[in-house]
């Protein structure tokens, strides 16, 4: 069997000082194109886990950036996580893409924010051996 390929992609609006959110769609990518990412009672646990992972991390990033005064317009995000062929995990890469609103960060926040992202309750549950490689780019 061969290994196993997950791309999600965000596309988020924001409103307020806290970076709350305004408008929010995640997509999956199958069969080479992207469909909105339904959630149900009847979604794949695997899909649920890794939805779950990212939209912790995004939770994260919005969250300390408006800590670090860094006010969000909206952010395109992705997620690429590669399993072996038992579902172990073994590559995951997530970045961001934010436009701001207000704000200019510093190499000192990004590095922050980056380093709060991989204390998400998600992540922090991960096996110590996976490391996520994660990223925010500020325009």
């Amino acid at each position: 069997m061969d290994n196993r390929t997950f791309h999600l992609r965000l596309k988020c609006t924001y409103q307020g000082t806290n970076n709350l959110v305004d408008e929010l769609t995640v997509e999956v990518l199958k069969d080479k194109n992207w469909e909105t990412l339904e959630l149900s009672v009847r979604s794949p646990g695997f899909l649920l886990f890794i939805n779950a992972l990212f939209s912790c991390q995004h939770l994260y990033m919005r969250t300390n950036s408006a800590e670090r005064s860094l006010i969000l317009s909206s952010a395109l995000g992705e997620l690429y996580l590669e399993t072996d062929e038992f579902w172990e995990i073994k590559d995951v890469i997530i970045s961001f893409n934010v436009n701001l609103k207000s704000g200019k960060p510093s190499e000192d926040d990004i590095s922050y924010i980056t380093e709060r992202m991989t204390h998400c309750p998600v992540s922090s549950n991960l096996p110590k051996h996976i490391q996520i490689k994660n990223s925010v780019h500020f325009v």
